[in-house]
């Protein structure tokens, strides 16, 4: 017969409610008594009935995480990590993507409100309000967006934006075109502000643009056009369309223009010339995601606001500026 919680109480030496909480609310029961009951367990081959446990706790131990493109390579490290930490804490992990539509977001949040103990929601397209309004049915956890009175994850893009623009006024470029990406991003604002505020930069804004290579793609001539010696795009696959559609028009990376990705996703590490890029914490913002949400659980937590740091990754599609730029 199959192992029942009871049997692990009696060979844990614990009692049943101690069992209860070990694979309900873990955070409540000390940890060396955790791992013993989780090694009982294990031994046993007991497993906890889901459903009976949702009707006793009122929680359905499943989370919902909404991405904005789940083809987008930014995402998949930050879902393979959230679910692998849900996973420890013995959650599952619903995945949605939105394919950057709001109304469809908002469609999902509604439906998953239903069937979820809360959301990650990572790069948003809705709006604060409408944030604000959803959150009334279900707690959030927002990723790469500031919102009043919620858990949020941010990944420090402003800093990177600064990192890349001293990389390339360091080599010498003074006219810079940002790529923004799609309009409403909270990315896109981060970078401009970041880039704006900075001395000795000529800054040209070159957008909205797709977040995507086609958008890169779309945007090859303009850049072209604005006599710019250096691009900071709002991601690496509008990078990567970018120096496509440049090669196609003659204008050859680095020595022409210098572009400096963000994320730095595989694709670009790959890419010839391979990519500049603004390494971005997915896989910790991931993790902290799913801690942050189960922590709001708690009666009377306080939303906490976290800023991962990021990093500027030098490679092959940035060099000095040209002694006489295009334009």
């Amino acid at each position: 017969m199959a192992a029942t919680i009871r049997d692990v109480a009696r060979a844990s030496g614990v009692h049943v409610s101690t069992v209860s909480r070990t694979f309900s609310a873990p955070h409540l029961v000390n940890a060396e008594t955790r791992n013993r009951v989780l090694a009982v367990a294990e031994d046993l081959g007991y497993r906890p009935n889901r459903a009976a446990r949702a009707l006793t706790t009122g929680r359905t131990h499943n989370i919902g995480l909404i991405v904005a493109d789940i083809s987008n390579p930014f995402f998949p490290p930050l879902i393979k990590a959230a679910q692998a930490h849900a996973r420890t804490r013995d959650y599952h992990v619903f995945v949605a993507d939105t394919d950057e539509d709001p109304q469809v977001e908002e469609e999902l949040i509604q439906t998953l409100a239903k069937q979820v103990d809360g959301v990650l929601l990572c790069s948003p397209r809705l709006s604060n309000r409408v944030i604000e309004r959803l959150h009334a049915e279900v707690p959030f956890v927002v990723v790469n967006r500031r919102v009043k009175g919620m858990p949020t994850i941010l990944m420090d893009v402003g800093q990177g934006a600064r990192l890349a623009i001293e990389h390339l006024t360091g080599l010498g470029h003074r006219r810079i075109a940002l790529l923004s990406g799609p309009s409403g991003s909270w990315t896109s604002g981060e970078m401009r502000a970041a880039a704006a505020a900075m001395d000795g930069v000529e800054l040209v804004i070159l957008g909205p643009n797709a977040p995507t290579e086609r958008g890169g793609l779309a945007v090859a001539e303009e850049v072209i056009a604005s006599g710019v010696t250096g691009v900071l795009a709002y991601n690496d696959l509008v990078a990567i369309g970018l120096i496509e559609g440049l090669y196609e028009r003659g204008v050859r990376v680095p020595d022409d223009i210098s572009v400096v990705g963000v994320d730095d996703i595989v694709a670009g590490r790959l890419n010839r010339p391979k990519l500049t890029s603004v390494a971005m914490p997915t896989a910790a913002a991931g993790r902290m995601a799913v801690d942050l949400l189960l922590q709001s659980f708690d009666e009377g937590a306080t939303p906490t606001l976290a800023t991962l740091d990021t990093h500027l990754v030098v490679r092959e599609s940035t060099d000095r500026a040209a002694l006489f730029p295009r334009g």
